[in-house]
């Protein structure tokens, strides 16, 4: 079935942007699969202010992601893979999106955002983890035309999380 997709805009997270994802991130649904609740705002504050580095450096970030009426409703984008297990040195995309917002086409729509501003910047591949258990997420890659590539177990919470990959 093809839809059409939901209009999305992305930007730049702006410091204020740390204070939307920390509240529309503080749902367990929307959580499960990130440790079952939002972080502490701090770690939103350094988020927002190191994709801000990585657009600027790097020529793209997790962008925040606003609706058709401008509201912050979550963020997607890429960013160097920054932990000492899984694809080490390569892109990863990624996504969380308000719960309000999930079944209507936002994170597809703005991944493939994403992957139009990652080949502009000269990006040849990028991979997503996803943890084995998200279908959603799961389905996301699929419709971006990922394959999976590999496996892995996260080291804290002892995990699968599966690893897709698309050249560009």
């Amino acid at each position: 079935m093809n839809r059409v997709l939901p209009a999305v805009r992305l930007r730049v997270p702006t410091h204020e942007d740390a204070f939307a994802w920390h509240r529309i991130f503080d749902d367990p649904d929307v959580m499960e699969f990130h440790g079952g609740k939002a972080a502490d705002l701090s770690v939103y504050e350094e988020l927002t202010a190191r994709q801000r580095r990585h657009d600027a450096q790097l020529g793209f970030c997790l962008w925040t992601m606003l609706d058709e009426s401008g509201r912050v409703i979550g963020f997607t984008g890429a960013q160097p893979w920054e932990r000492d297990w899984g694809p080490a040195g390569e892109i990863e995309i990624g996504w969380r999106l308000a719960r309000e917002h999930w079944g209507r086409g936002y994170v597809t729509a703005a991944a493939r955002q994403t992957l139009e501003r990652v080949r502009a910047a000269g990006t040849k591949g990028v991979v997503a983890m996803v943890d084995a258990r998200n279908a959603r997420s799961v389905a996301v890659t699929r419709r971006l035309g990922m394959h999976l590539a590999e496996t892995f177990m996260t080291p804290v919470s002892r995990r699968e999380a599966h690893c897709y990959r698309l050249a560009l």
